[in-house]
């Protein structure tokens, strides 16, 4: 894997909807630098440079856009152990998720999600979702250094 320092942290179990994410984030110039894993427990390891990523740099990625229903550990159990960590507190979380209730979104901002984007069906509605989320988030969001 290379080990680059790394914009966005994708959490996404879906193989379509990953490949589609980073498509469209790299073709709008939004971010080259994308790594993607595709469970929580997988993120947790990346987030703390352990197991398979013992070894790549210890800078965090900028951004996690993060799916909500996922095999061995899901979004909402990635997003509490994320803001209970001061050292990954500060990462900006997008919650990407196919997920229209109500619980789960309540759920998502009482544990500090930075926002909740509801994944359209449609192809290009999809594409350009992603591509609104990352202008935001990598481009106007100010954060912090």
């Amino acid at each position: 894997m290379n080990y680059q320092h790394v914009e966005i942290l994708l959490v996404e179990d879906s193989v379509a909807d990953a490949e589609m994410t980073q498509r469209t984030l790299k073709r709008r110039g939004i971010a080259n630098d994308i790594a993607w894993v595709k469970d929580g427990a997988e993120a947790m390891d990346y987030l703390h440079c352990q197991g398979v990523y013992a070894d790549r740099p210890q800078a965090h990625p900028r951004l996690v856009l993060l799916d909500l229903k996922m095999p061995r550990m899901d979004g909402l159990q990635v997003l509490e152990q994320m803001k209970s960590d001061p050292r990954l507190r500060a990462i900006p979380v997008v919650m990407m998720t196919s997920s229209r209730e109500e619980g789960d979104l309540l759920s998502s901002y009482n544990l500090g999600v930075n926002s909740y984007v509801v994944k359209p069906v449609n192809f290009d509605e999809f594409a350009e979702t992603v591509a609104q989320v990352g202008m935001y988030w990598m481009i106007a969001n100010q954060a912090p250094a």
